[in-house]
């Protein structure tokens, strides 16, 4: 709880007033996203579509990154508080939530030593990695299920176990986990494979024994994750605003760089931003640190002999490691000529051209969480009395006891080895930024008189991925009480084709072009037809301007292109109503 409170720590120094300065853009999109979980529940309306961003086409939410599986349990939050508060609050209660699910997950399935299971399960959940996707995406912090779904598979098809029980219990998780993050389940079912293939591999008689309930359990809990999403999964790919894969499968050669598994990441005390000038270019989804990466090879050495957990520890590292490497290999934030795994893979293959290669390596984090608690708990019975282990399916994969008197020394070195290696990884307070609050016209509900029923407020510039997503804050922190056009959202194009955001319409290019420009452009007659075609598809009644660094050039454009403007509490304000 404390580390959650520390990562958080510069958001609550005023929190409606700041937002991630790594990632302005996604801290935005979740606070609309609270808003929108909020606004479902309070109006009624299906959570899984809106037209409250992208008016009037919409947005299809569960083709994004909805979180609805936190969105809506946490609306009487978002409804008292406002949607920085529950960020603020979600955010740092999502990492504590899966650093105590893992200890759960260590101390009762894996590790005798409590301290043990503290210290993996505490990495569990603020590993590089997940610390880096805190800077704007709760959605990647969000894995508090994950573990507790692990050590429900994996006791699948145990002796006197019930498998109508064991697989309910796992239908239900993963059916609510499909509404925290798909993309970490689909890592974590992929785990989950290959620690099955490896225990059968190294214990084929146990495993035989045991197919047949883990089989049954396996059948019943994906029927009923089934039956619970068929609809929201049918939605997704099928409903309104669906797409079918990202255009020109932009993270396809996201692939990790080789050097970044040795190098510090950027949010913890050993961590430095100007490495990110030459490696950078991806995710820091590994970054473990020279230190840890040493302690964790020399500890697979010692574990992996006497360990099955250890060497299942260890093909999870080598399988997904290598996998992380993507299309190319990188090595020092240089492309080399040598392929990686990913050049074998189309870039079209349905499901797998979604995929970011790097966020494999959140498979290594995981295991290298589990490594650090066998390694400490394997410290803590060094030299202990041998005594027979129980005959439990926990104790199957735990490591074995060392056997014999062990020099004194080794206890408090391999100690102090662990704790150096994860100390220079201990997280700072995650950098934030100042941003300004929308307009008090916006806030006090000026806007209601001219926005009816049905229509909708055009904020300038309109919203973007890229442009204006100051503005869509407007449409957040007023509970979406009125739609706007445009936003930042992953939808369809003219082919069918996953882009972001809204296909631009021409009034919204010239917006943007005289944003980046900051000169009014020579207008014509076109461009003046194509301005009240625009707001005329948008069902816009009312255009708003508030203050923005461009205010100027933008009040030009709009005056050029709509007429003179009212200045209406502080904002400029055209009126057009009257265009039907």
């Amino acid at each position: 709880m404390l580390l959650g409170v520390l990562v958080c720590l510069n958001y609550w120094g005023d929190v409606q007033h700041r937002v991630s300065s790594h990632l302005p853009t996604d801290h935005s999109w979740f606070e609309w996203l609270f808003a929108h979980g909020a606004y479902s529940v309070l109006h009624l309306e299906n959570p899984l579509f809106t037209t409250r961003q992208n008016a009037p086409d919409g947005v299809n939410m569960m083709a994004n990154t909805s979180l609805l599986g936190a969105t809506i349990p946490l609306a009487p939050v978002t409804l008292l508080f406002g949607p920085q508060v529950t960020y603020a609050l979600y955010l740092g209660g999502a990492l504590t939530a899966t650093a105590a699910t893992s200890y759960w997950m260590l101390s009762r399935h894996l590790v005798r030593s409590r301290a043990a299971a503290f210290l993996g399960g505490a990495f569990l959940g603020f590993a590089p990695g997940i610390v880096h996707h805190a800077n704007g995406q709760p959605n990647f912090v969000s894995n508090y299920l994950l573990p507790v779904i692990v050590a429900r598979v994996l006791r699948l098809g145990e002796p006197e176990r019930s498998w109508r029980r064991d697989g309910i219990v796992l239908g239900l998780l993963v059916a609510y986990q499909i509404f925290v993050n798909e993309e970490m389940l689909l890592l974590t079912a992929l785990a989950c494979l290959v620690v099955v293939l490896a225990y059968a591999a190294q214990r084929p008689r146990a495993a035989w024994a045991r197919a047949r309930g883990f089989l049954a359990a396996l059948g019943l809990g994906g029927g009923l994750t089934l039956l619970l999403t068929a609809y929201p999964v049918w939605f997704q790919f099928n409903g309104p605003q669906s797409y079918r894969g990202l255009q020109g499968g932009v993270f396809h050669s996201w692939g990790e760089d080789l050097v970044a598994f040795v190098t510090f990441p950027r949010d913890t005390i050993a961590g430095d931003e100007a490495v990110e000038k030459t490696i950078g270019l991806t995710e820091q989804n590994t970054w473990f640190g020279w230190p840890l990466v040493l302690v964790a090879l020399v500890a697979l050495v010692l574990l992996v002999r006497r360990s099955l957990a250890a060497r299942i520890v260890a093909v999870l590292v080598v399988v997904f490691s290598v996998a992380a490497i993507g299309p190319v290999v990188r090595f020092d934030g240089v492309e080399t000529d040598v392929d990686g795994p990913w050049s074998h893979i189309p870039d079209d293959l349905p499901l797998v051209e979604m995929m970011m290669p790097t966020r494999l390596a959140l498979v290594v984090a995981a295991a290298v969480g589990v490594l650090l608690a066998l390694a400490w708990d394997a410290l803590a019975r060094t030299g202990a009395p041998r005594v027979p282990a129980p005959r439990t399916p926990e104790a199957a994969i735990a490591p074995a006891r060392a056997a014999g008197p062990a020099r004194r020394w080794l206890r408090p070195v391999g100690y102090a080895a662990l704790a150096l290696a994860v100390l220079p990884l201990v997280p700072r307070p995650l950098p934030a930024q100042h941003v300004d609050p929308p307009p008090h016209f916006i806030t006090a509900g000026g806007w209601r008189p001219y926005v009816p029923e049905g229509r909708t407020l055009v904020p300038v510039p309109i919203p973007s991925n890229v442009h204006g997503l100051p503005t869509l804050r407007w449409s957040a922190l007023t509970g979406h009480e009125f739609p706007v056009p445009g936003g930042y959202f992953i939808g369809p194009n003219e082919l069918g084709e996953g882009t972001f955001g809204a296909p631009n319409r021409p009034t919204s290019t010239l917006i943007y072009s005289t944003m980046d420009s900051g000169t009014l452009p020579a207008l014509t007659e076109e461009n003046r037809r194509q301005a009240v075609a625009d707001l005329r598809y948008w069902r816009a009644s009312v255009v708003v301007l508030g203050a923005h660094p461009r205010e100027g050039v933008l009040r030009e454009l709009m005056t050029a292109l709509l007429g003179p403007p009212q200045r209406v509490d502080d904002v400029w304000l055209w009126d057009v109503r009257p265009l039907g």
